[in-house]
């Protein structure tokens, strides 16, 4: 049966859902007389709709309200335990892989480093990532006794461009990490040991901090924002939608010096090239610094900024580490400049694992710089600040992949219906989380 405007009723049922979905997660518990003015759904349907989603163990009854001079009114919420989501993040120093609830709370979590020294193509050789991958979603779905078929899908933030292909899915391109079009969503699903419903969401790192961010982290309440990714290089996300997944920037290749120092892409000048924390420490060395022996990026990263920024004031700051320093304010300034005349966003976030340590001690430098080389009148509507959501953020936007998905489509599970739990296996999982 279609519509007037074409869609079926079963399309319009799915859209109330989602309606109703979305709105619980963001600001529940709510009763269902303030749900229908937030989805501007009738009472009726709101009646339906909810009750639908309770049967299904969707929703839950959380508590009520005093009415003026009526009976209390019942509110209801998106059930924590009725569907779970992995996220993990292939970072450039490690491979983090979490288990979240509906709620969003984390019940469990798997780390597999990456090597810290040699080849690039022997840190991300791929096998390898797949069998982080394989051993990691097993290990955390066992730690929280999560079973495989109530997961809505596994989401992964990965480094580079992601392509889709009909036979092999995400494919991605991570020239940096010398990945040529792998077939990471089929190596997946012939490797970690999986039901077939289970979806894979695979797309840029800097997108899925970007989704993070808008949902939950700096970016709430914007309706235009640029997230972008600081870690052993540069990306970014352009979200033009509050709600959308947002678009992923090679903003770490742009070209701010031509014939300039060569990226790690293999060209010249990027931005990356000078503002990524490998690059940053490889420029510190040359310029006489000295880093520590066999550290981390993270490691030796901080040991940079404390010499550039020592805490004790009797101490005289490392000349060359804080020049190098001061230059890459500069070069960033440029960048967000750029960013500001592209796409004029409301504001421009940064987050990543270096982007959130090089933030707390010269973001105010790159924001004098920014504005300086911007045009004045954009410039002057753009707010500059950090993430809110740590170095973790990767991972829970790579979690809100499915979530997304599983909304859209009306809080309907991929392919086949798994059995809801039961409501003394979820009692026993939020009593479990909670403690």
């Amino acid at each position: 049966m279609h519509a007037r405007s074409g869609r079926t009723v079963r399309d319009l049922r799915r859209e109330n859902r989602t309606a109703v979905l979305r709105r619980l997660y963001f600001d529940g518990p709510m009763s269902r007389l303030t749900l229908g003015p937030a989805t501007g759904l009738s009472s009726g349907s709101v009646s339906n709709v909810v009750a639908e989603l309770v049967a299904e163990g969707l929703v839950e009854e959380a508590g009520s309200v005093d009415s003026a001079g009526g009976r209390p009114r019942t509110l209801v919420r998106i059930t924590p335990g009725s569907g779970f989501m992995i996220g993990v993040d292939i970072g450039e120093t490690r491979i983090r892989i979490e288990l979240f609830d509906l709620a969003l709370t984390e019940l469990a979590r798997a780390e597999r480093p990456l090597a810290s020294s040699g080849p690039r193509t022997a840190r991300y050789d791929v096998d390898l990532v797949v069998a982080h991958l394989r051993e990691g979603i097993a290990e955390v779905l066992r730690s929280a006794e999560v079973p495989a078929e109530l997961l809505l899908g596994v989401g992964v933030g990965v480094p580079g461009i992601v392509a889709r292909t009909p036979e092999d899915g995400a494919v991605v391109h991570g020239q940096t990490v010398d990945w040529d079009a792998v077939p990471l969503e089929r190596l997946l699903r012939e490797s970690v040991e999986l039901p077939a419903s289970v979806p894979y969401w695979i797309d840029n790192g800097a997108k899925t901090l970007g989704q993070a961010e808008m949902w939950f982290g700096a970016g709430r309440g914007a309706r235009s924002a640029v997230v972008v990714l600081f870690g052993s290089g540069v990306g970014a996300c352009v979200v033009t939608d509050p709600m959308g997944p947002g678009r992923a920037l090679e903003w770490g290749h742009l070209t701010v010096r031509v014939r300039g120092r060569r990226c790690r892409c293999g060209s010249q000048g990027c931005l990356e090239a000078y503002a990524g924390a490998e690059a940053l420490l490889e420029r510190w060395r040359e310029a006489g610094g000295r880093p520590p022996e066999g550290a981390d990026e993270e490691t030796a990263l901080t040991a940079m900024l404390a010499a550039a920024y020592p805490v004790d004031t009797g101490t005289a700051p490392d000349a060359t580490a804080l020049a190098v320093l001061e230059e890459t304010a500069e070069f960033l300034g440029a960048g967000f400049a750029d960013l500001i005349n592209l796409f004029q966003p409301e504001r421009i976030l940064v987050g990543g694992w270096a982007g959130l340590q090089l933030g707390t001690r010269f973001l105010e430098t790159v924001t004098g710089y920014a504005r300086e080389y911007a045009l004045r009148y954009p410039a002057s509507r753009t707010g500059i600040g950090l993430g809110t959501l740590g170095p973790e953020a990767v991972t829970v936007g790579a979690a809100l992949l499915p979530l997304v998905d599983f909304f859209a489509q009306g809080g309907r599970r991929p392919e086949t219906e798994p059995t809801p739990p039961s409501p003394a296996w979820q009692t026993a999982l939020r009593d479990r989380v909670s403690s």
